[in-house]
């Protein structure tokens, strides 16, 4: 790698999401059009694959030589891919040398090496680490360096955009984003009984009663997060209802409103016609065994249903939570007099034709725009049919608050389900419940 390093360590899930899933050629997926998504947009770029840009001209010399450290979690393709970028752009600015390095303990080791100036010039981690972050001082708000709202819902998806916001301030660039879908079997469904997707989920409820009735032993959906506790699987009903977030970086908690008991009804109604037990294991099974026409669930079950030969489509349901990878600019960085470089170094990294070659060579979804309605991209099925299944998602959120929702998201939605509380009596309780642990917190 020459001056280029790096140190492999745990798996980088966001990258390596799609390496099985996308290797094999058949089944082809198709994805179904929801009429309630709004559709991924963006200007593609003219710039021939692999041809690097720079927001400095290439060749310019940097005064001082500099050394740029970046603390990652990348892995296999993805981490080729991303060495090849930042050999181009030493190539492009001499005196400029990148380090990349993979902690094995990034979580636990990184504030600290920060606070005694000896952690990385850029950090790559999940966005929902931003708030804990910030209020430590280990990373800096990326406007005080010059970006703006304008640059970032020119350049990233609207998740990518609002998921790297804490305090009303920028923190980060997005690279990949990842949630959840109706992953459906064409076996099974037709045009008329395929779900229409979006928000429609009196439709979802509608064609499971009828799939249910016509199928004895057999349901249209499983989710996880219904027959079992998990607080992101139900995040898509939550906020397809209308819920901006369960917890907001002010802390305020949104189990209460009408949406939230609107989908909270939803779900009781729903638990008549679904699985009443459910695991990731179990949704599964049921799928592959043709026990279930729809698994909704995110790009990692993809393998095992493309091992198995079924015929699927991605339909967009609801607003899932998206999880994305972001680069953020450390306090270290300025301290070293190297922040100007690292701007425009994550700027290049995140830049359209870079997010192409990053999301075909590690089958992740880019959360920048036009690489997402890049051809390469855009003409593959799955990166393509989550990135519109993400496209009205809602980022996972940036405050630390947010450590506060999961049991109770959780147990509210199990209530629920299971009929041992009315959704008023278990969504107030987790509110009353979300509150208490917030205060705590404050």
């Amino acid at each position: 790698m020459g001056r280029l390093s790096s140190i492999l360590g745990k798996l980088f899930i966001a990258s390596t999401l799609f390496l099985a899933a996308c290797k094999a050629t058949t089944p082809v997926p198709t994805v179904t059009p929801a009429s309630q998504v709004k559709p991924t947009t963006g200007v593609v770029s003219t710039v021939a694959p692999g041809v690097p840009t720079t927001t400095t001209a290439p060749g310019t010399a940097v005064a001082n030589s500099q050394v740029i450290t970046i603390w990652h979690q990348w892995s296999s393709a993805y981490l080729s891919a991303s060495q090849q970028i930042f050999q181009a752009y030493e190539a492009a600015h001499p005196g400029i040398t990148i380090n990349l390095k993979q902690p094995s303990n990034l979580h636990g080791v990184l504030q600290d090496a920060i606070k005694n100036g000896q952690g990385p010039d850029i950090v790559e981690m999940t966005n929902d680490q931003i708030g804990t972050l910030a209020q430590s001082g280990s990373i800096v708000d990326l406007n005080s360096l010059g970006i703006n709202s304008n640059f970032m819902t020119d350049a990233f998806e609207p998740a990518g955009v609002s998921g790297v916001v804490f305090k009303g301030k920028i923190w980060g660039l997005p690279e990949t984003q990842v949630g959840i879908a109706l992953i459906y079997n064409k076996a099974m469904l037709t045009a008329d009984t395929a779900p229409k997707g979006g928000n429609d989920f009196a439709d979802l409820l509608a064609k499971a009663s009828d799939f249910a009735g016509k199928n004895p032993g057999k349901y249209l959906v499983c989710n996880q997060g219904l027959g079992n506790p998990d607080t992101a699987q139900v995040a898509p009903i939550f906020c397809g209802f209308g819920v901006p977030s369960y917890v907001d970086d002010n802390g305020k908690v949104y189990l209460n409103p009408p949406g939230a008991l609107r989908a909270g009804r939803w779900i009781a109604d729903f638990s008549k016609v679904s699985p009443a037990l459910t695991s990731y294991e179990i949704c599964k099974s049921m799928f592959l065994s043709g026990k279930v026409a729809a698994f909704w669930t995110g790009p990692w079950a993809i393998p095992e249903i493309q091992a198995a030969a079924i015929d699927f489509g991605i339909i967009p349901m609801g607003r899932p939570f998206v999880t994305l990878n972001v680069v953020m600019v450390t306090q270290n960085a300025v301290q070293r007099g190297t922040a100007s470089t690292v701007l425009d170094l994550i700027k290049y990294f995140t830049n359209a034709q870079n997010a192409q070659k990053l999301a075909l060579s590690g089958n992740v979804v880019p959360a920048n725009t036009a690489a997402l309605a890049s051809q390469g991209v855009a003409g593959n099925p799955i990166l393509s049919g989550f990135g519109k299944a993400l496209n009205s998602g809602v980022p996972m959120a940036t405050s630390p608050f947010s450590n506060a929702q999961w049991g109770p998201v959780a147990d509210a939605a199990m209530h629920i389900w299971t009929g041992s509380q009315s959704p008023e009596d278990a969504l107030a309780a987790a509110q009353k419940t979300i509150e208490d642990a917030i205060a705590g917190m404050k």
